[in-house]
């Protein structure tokens, strides 16, 4: 923390009140810590509001593996789209139902239509993508052009 600017912030005792029952909730150590989180969480949303931005996130689907071409269907989709896919992860929930989580990257637009071509799959439950942005200081280093997983 070397290179820190330090503000201020004028709150009703109320509204700091309700705060500091979330830091202590979330168990942040300090105020800032807190409100920097907040803030690229903000910065973060707006980012990816653009359907353009570049952006890493997840694709996880919960689907019934028995129900007919349903595997079959979601690898044949997967393999269409393997450059926005760099990993993925499979995990047995119970005897009818599989958790699947993809590692995808791309713009915006392009990884919420993966997501909505595996979700509209027969047999798929849920299928919910997390974006995080590509380019936010303090989140992704600086002078990456594109979001990859190393």
């Amino acid at each position: 923390m070397d290179n820190v600017t330090r503000i201020g912030v004028s709150l009703e005792p109320e509204l700091l009140d309700r705060f500091d029952e979330l830091i202590a909730l979330k168990r942040y150590a300090t105020r800032s810590e807190a409100i920097r989180d907040l803030i690229r969480e903000t910065l973060n949303r707006s980012h990816i509001a653009d359907e353009e931005s570049l952006a890493f996130g997840s694709i996880t689907l919960v689907y019934e593996h028995h129900h007919s071409g349903v595997k079959e269907r979601l690898m044949e989709i997967q393999h269409g789209h393997y450059a926005h896919i760099s990993s993925s992860m499979h995990v047995h929930m119970d005897l009818e139902r599989c958790l699947e989580v993809l590692v995808v990257s791309g713009t915006v637009r392009e990884i919420k239509a993966l997501a909505d071509e595996l979700a509209s799959v027969k047999g798929v439950l849920l299928g919910v993508p997390i974006l995080m942005s590509g380019s936010l200081p303090g989140v992704v280093p600086q002078g990456h052009d594109h979001p990859h997983v190393h």
